[in-house]
């Protein structure tokens, strides 16, 4: 049996930077991946850089003559060269650093300090005095009826292998997956169907931002049918049908050349043993941690998706701080001191937030003022043709802090992480209303928003 000083179970951005900062310390490492086509994680391979590829390359489709067929099979190609490179490289980064083992094969914990890994050529045993858990998640499916046996079915993942252009889209989920998705193939040019369970659209937003983002997305020739139960799918006329109840409406049909679900995501946590050891998981499935990242068991840890927290990347990179502060640090920085969390959905323009909005104040009973800039206001938004959106902050009356921010506006993915650090810093808003910035750019909106005087 081989002896690690610490194995790490799954290529996600966590595990990898954690390996090669304990590898540089000196320590002994395993680095344990089920899948060879997922070195360097779900974020290079499945989610953040293949989906952004397609976002961009479908924002481009407007200035091609190309057939949406060949544009569409160009995209899927690039997409495939890109995460192909980056896979190779993350591979290579932990393969030849001195102190890391790579195996390709699937983990089992066969107790608290031994894990089976089973690769396409033998069956091994392996120990160590610290394990780190960094599986990630993978897409729900729900229980549809027809679902197992019909065809042209995807998740988030295997839409992205297709090939083949669908002029219909039906996706069941009106969640930030499935509005990135249609989003991406509505630029395309496909004809996109969503049908949501929820009550409301974008229900956690507020309802002005909501408005705003569907009737952008409404005008790309995207449906959205809400407060709707899928009843059944099944294959007809080379696709697929998927019956549906909005409602007490009667039962309605659409058809699609593909079928996306879009119904979330759940912790991988199926197959790694845990029965056979003491680490606790919660009732979603999820590795039950600490605020240190520590599980039931003292020397196992679990970062990343697994653990049930924000599923962002650079959720599972802060995670390794936390982890690394632990093991080399003052052992200060916990999940406690994590703020202000910042997300952005990657529709046509983008809808990022930060802290809180209209909707979550109200519920804690904060106070708050409100400023709001309509995108088109922005004489950046008007070089790039870009004019739709809006732009919306809360702030503390009493303090003038920045409580929150939604930005629904081209290059909001950028413009969030400047709010979040203002915030961060417990600057007042008046801090980014003078603050100098480059003209003419997205960013410099941030003056006029805030120029406001707050009571």
């Amino acid at each position: 049996m081989n002896h690690f000083d610490a194995i790490i179970i799954g290529f996600g951005k966590g595990g990898k930077t954690l390996a090669s900062t304990l590898a540089k310390n000196g320590q002994h490492v395993a680095m344990i991946e089920k899948s060879a086509e997922m070195y360097g994680g779900t974020c290079i391979n499945i989610a953040c850089i293949p989906t952004k590829s397609l976002v961009h390359q479908s924002n481009e489709r407007k200035l091609s003559s190309a057939s949406n067929e060949d544009f569409y099979k160009n995209a899927i190609e690039q997409k495939d060269g890109l995460t192909s490179f980056l896979r190779d490289k993350n591979f290579h980064m932990l393969a030849d650093a001195e102190g890391v083992t790579v195996y390709t094969g699937t983990a089992t914990f066969l107790d608290n300090s031994t894990v089976q890994v089973t690769t396409d050529n033998e069956t091994l045993e392996l120990s160590a005095d610290k394990f780190f858990i960094n599986t990630g998640s993978s897409p729900i499916t729900p229980a549809i009826e027809g679902l197992k046996t019909a065809d042209f079915v995807y998740n988030s993942t295997t839409l992205q292998q297709l090939d083949q252009f669908p002029d219909k889209l039906v996706i069941i989920g009106g969640g930030y997956i499935g509005l990135e998705f249609a989003s991406i193939y509505a630029n395309f040019g496909s004809t996109v169907i969503v049908i949501d369970s929820s009550p409301m659209f974008l229900r956690n937003e507020d309802r002005d931002i909501a408005a705003e983002v569907k009737k952008v997305l409404e005008s790309k020739n995207i449906t959205f049918i809400v407060d709707s139960k899928v009843k059944s799918v099944e294959n007809r006329d080379g696709g697929v049908v998927v019956s549906y109840q909005a409602g007490d409406s009667d039962q309605a049909e659409v058809y699609g050349d593909a079928l996306l679900l879009a119904t979330g995501r759940k912790p991988n946590t199926e197959g790694l043993g845990l029965e056979n050891t003491s680490i606790e998981v919660s009732e979603r499935g999820a590795i039950v941690v600490d605020d240190v990242l520590k599980t039931t068991v003292d020397h196992i840890w679990a970062l990343g998706d697994v653990n049930g927290g924000p599923q962002f990347t650079y959720i599972s990179l802060d995670d390794f701080r936390i982890v690394k502060d632990q093991l080399f640090g003052a052992g200060n920085y916990t999940r406690k001191q994590r703020n202000n969390v910042p997300y952005s959905v990657f529709i046509d323009p983008v809808l990022s937030q930060v802290g809180l909005n209209e909707k979550m104040a109200k519920e804690k009973g904060v106070a708050y003022q409100v400023v709001t800039l309509p995108a088109a206001a922005i004489p950046r938004a008007r070089v790039v043709q870009q004019t739709d959106g809006l732009l919306k902050a809360l702030v503390d009356p009493d303090s003038q802090k920045i409580l929150g921010c939604t930005l629904f506006c081209a290059e909001s993915s950028e413009m969030i992480n400047i709010v979040r650090l203002a915030m961060e810093a417990k600057l007042p808003y008046t801090f980014l209303r003078d603050t100098i910035f480059t003209h003419p750019t997205m960013s410099e909106a941030l003056n006029d928003l805030f120029a406001v005087s707050i009571d």
